[in-house]
């Protein structure tokens, strides 16, 4: 009985110590919770950003398209960085017009497309910031200027036509038969999924100035709008339509909306 006795007073004793323990573990936990969340806030308050990386994802509008983009930043000082960027986008002619043939039934064709262009671009901004945060409601307004490579996709723009005797067969400008494509009878237009398997690619490299106004009310979260310009250069000429001139130089302007957080 002794050895019991004292079994169940140790035992006792050492529940009691590990859950004193806990306790302890659990209310330093806290308070360094706490102190993180003081920090936080007071920088919320104050309206600076002191992160060493963001991830953001963004969709743009540009004067001759659309497109999106990712973007990784690493913080080299409190006022500068370096932004990672991908990018992909499709730019559309000005003389692009989409008309509805005569069969009720097919989608719209735009007359005298040559190819689709899709610029992918890989590159790297500097930024710079302008202004922080005044308050935690406030925007911080940076300016970024950088650029790299661009690969010029071209896809093939594909109509169905009519070649008699009920055939029926996608063709392009630069099709072996492209005299279907240029006096029909042209039955439908394009579909999404041909012309992949004709893919054309012309690489080139742009330059890229903007300048961006987050608004995010919490600094963790990056909510921003972006305003800026591209310069595209390509080494050879990038046909889109026909009877028009082609360029190899492409200057646009763009407004995008970007959404992220930081580390």
């Amino acid at each position: 009985m002794k050895h019991l006795f004292f079994l169940m007073i140790s035992i006792g004793f050492f529940m009691t110590a590990f859950g004193q323990e806990m306790s302890t573990n659990k209310k330093t936990h806290r308070q360094e919770k706490q102190q993180r969340i003081d920090a936080i806030v007071k920088q919320e308050e104050e309206g600076v950003l002191k992160f060493k990386k963001h991830f953001v994802s963004g969709f743009k509008l540009t004067n001759d398209g659309a497109g999106g983009f990712l973007e990784f930043a690493k913080a080299q000082t409190k006022t500068k960085g370096l932004l990672f960027q991908l990018e992909f986008t499709e730019r559309k002619h000005v003389k692009e017009e989409k008309l509805q043939n005569e069969f009720a039934s097919s989608s719209p064709v735009i007359y005298g497309k040559i190819n689709y262009f899709y610029p992918v671009k890989l590159g790297v901004q500097k930024q710079y910031l302008l202004g922080n945060k005044s308050n935690k409601n406030g925007v911080s307004v940076t300016a970024n200027f950088g650029g790299g490579f661009s690969l010029g996709l071209l896809r093939p723009y594909l109509v169905e036509v009519d070649k008699g005797n009920g055939v029926y067969e996608f063709v392009g400008y630069n099709s072996p038969d492209s005299n279907y494509y240029l006096n029909g009878p042209i039955v439908g237009g394009p579909s999404l999924s041909n012309g992949w398997n004709k893919l054309k690619v012309v690489p080139g490299f742009y330059l890229k100035p903007a300048v961006r106004f987050d608004y995010g009310k919490y600094n963790e979260m990056v909510s921003a709008v972006e305003i800026g310009a591209t310069a595209e250069y390509y080494f050879k000429k990038i046909q889109q339509m026909i009877n028009v001139k082609q360029h190899q130089f492409f200057l646009g302007a763009y407004v995008a909306l970007i959404f992220g957080r930081r580390k």
